[in-house]
């Protein structure tokens, strides 16, 4: 299993950037995919982005596309999530979770086996 922190959360306004880490430790992601989830109060947990470590391949979901990237440092273990353009819609807790790459469609939280503590997001209008 994979253990996973995340940090970079915060208050921002909107119109601003945040930027969103994910270390992780514990084994090889050669064969795994690491994603983004948010929940917002009273809301489901919601896939946001997916990079699959092995060939950096990413998918977003439709509501950030173009203003969120995802990325990887292959030699830190790290994950990074960085959003621009920020609305106060993406105010929510956002979740690193680490899946096996055999396990299933990735923007479901049930493929997940690891997940982080969570990092609060807040944009202000």
């Amino acid at each position: 299993q994979v253990h996973l922190v995340e940090s970079g959360g915060g208050l921002v306004q909107a119109g601003d950037s945040l930027r969103l880490s994910c270390a992780a430790s514990g084994r090889s992601l050669t064969t795994y995919g690491l994603a983004w989830f948010r929940q917002a109060p009273g809301k489901e947990r919601e896939f946001v982005t997916h990079i699959r470590w092995s060939t950096g391949i990413t998918d977003y979901a439709y509501s950030v596309k173009g203003r969120f990237t995802i990325s990887r440092d292959n030699s830190k273990n790290t994950v990074f999530l960085q959003m621009n353009s920020l609305k106060p819609e993406d105010t929510a807790v956002y979740y690193c979770a680490a899946r096996s790459v055999y396990s299933g469609n990735y923007a479901y939280t049930n493929t997940y086996n690891s997940w982080g503590q969570g990092t609060q997001v807040t944009v202000s209008s």
